[in-house]
């Protein structure tokens, strides 16, 4: 191009397209989530649905969108199955991960926290107020699963608040992991006791230092907070690593007796 080119608009459905990816990689709009109908979406973009239409094939050709039962479109996870996959396959099969996992995720998640409390919005800071809020609330029943899917959200919540979209969209993948018991299991955890009140002071120690802006309280919380978990972690390990021992020992009890 020389600057005697003529300069020509930008096709509106590159625009579209560029507008929500944009809303895409910021965490506007999240993986998973279905997107207003077709109608409804080039009304609120103030654009003709032909233009709108081809915006969206672009998006889905470069993996960000997808399709779903009758036309619906849903944002597409950034770090799909070719990230997730093999990582679930080497934790499958080498359980001892879990705590490489943990090493790795102490140095984001304080990261994350001190890079919310002092990049946060007000926008921001609300969502994580409501977050912990339904943790606390949680907190109260007996059933300790809402509890644990509270404490992911909040943490999802510190990540987007942290503004660093490489960050967001890393451990959003790997949250979506943790859920489904991938790394551990989260109700051994929670059903340990004591703990479910000591997790609970520790995402408030979190919570506190975002919404005071204080980012060295923030890493100090967060980072102590996977100190904590790791520990008690492997204390469950090594409970069952005895039980099973006790387990075998009680079934093979009368073997003894046939020995000469």
């Amino acid at each position: 191009m020389t600057m005697t080119d003529p300069i020509r608009p930008a096709k509106l459905a590159d625009t579209i397209a560029d507008r929500l990816e944009q809303l895409i990689l910021e965490g506007s709009l999240r993986p998973g989530e279905r997107l207003l109908a077709e109608r409804e979406l080039a009304q609120r973009f103030d654009v003709s649905r032909p233009s709108l239409r081809e915006a969206l094939e672009k998006l889905e050709k470069r993996g960000m969108l997808t399709s779903g039962r009758g036309g619906a479109t849903y944002v597409a996870p950034l770090l799909g199955e070719g990230f997730t996959e093999p990582l679930y396959a080497a934790l499958a099969s080498r359980p001892e991960t879990t705590f490489d996992y943990l090493e790795f995720r102490r140095f984001v998640e304080g990261s994350a926290a001190y890079y919310a409390a002092l990049r946060g919005t007000e926008i921001d800071r609300d969502i994580v107020r409501q977050r912990f809020e339904t943790m606390e609330a949680a907190h109260g029943k007996d059933d300790s699963s809402d509890e644990a899917e509270a404490d992911a959200d909040l943490h999802l919540a510190v990540y987007e608040a942290s503004h660093n979209l490489v960050m967001l969209h890393i451990m959003r993948s790997l949250s979506d992991m943790l859920r489904k018991d991938v790394f551990y299991n989260r109700a051994k955890l929670y059903q340990r006791q004591g703990v479910r009140e000591l997790l609970l002071e520790q995402h408030r120690a979190i919570y506190l230092a975002v919404m005071a802006g204080d980012p060295d309280a923030a890493k100090a919380a967060a980072e102590a907070h996977i100190d904590f978990t790791r520990a008690a972690l492997m204390e469950i390990a090594e409970a069952d690593a005895r039980l099973e021992v006790s387990l075998r020992r009680f079934a093979n009890a009368d073997l003894a007796s046939a020995r000469k």
